[in-house]
């Protein structure tokens, strides 16, 4: 493992790394804590707030060009700082239901679908886990 590959990238591939890094550890800490109370709150803001940070970033991202500068991946980007609006809303009105179901789906598609996809080879990622 070396961090190399990851400190020689753009400056937006490092704060988009960066972010996504803690937006999984926070969501780990959000998923041990009881739903609702005020560190709930806190910690959500805090993970919406780096989400928002991990979507906006990829835009300065263009490792992979399909249509111009821009790939698909820019497209989840966009979906996920529309659902973090709506997910934050659903919550404040008292649709809890609607916001599990939200944050649950930018988790698993944006953190983990996503995250999964940089380490294909040639992806930073890969060469900073492999080696390669």
């Amino acid at each position: 493992m070396t961090f190399s590959p990851l400190t020689t990238a753009s400056i937006a591939v490092q704060i988009h790394a960066c972010l996504a890094f803690f937006a999984v550890a926070l969501t780990i800490a959000i998923f041990s804590i009881p739903r609702g109370s005020r560190l709930h709150r806190w910690l959500g803001w805090t993970w919406v707030l780096m989400m928002a940070g991990v979507a906006l970033s990829s835009f300065w991202i263009f490792e992979i060009r399909l249509i111009g500068p821009f790939s698909p991946i820019h497209l989840l980007s966009a979906y996920v700082l529309v659902q973090l609006v709506f997910a934050v809303r659903a919550a404040r009105v008292g649709r809890i239901q609607e916001h599990r179901k939200s944050m649950k789906g930018m988790v698993f598609g944006a953190l983990v679908v996503a995250g999964a996809f940089t380490f294909l080879p040639g992806r930073v990622m890969y060469q900073v886990v492999l080696g390669g």
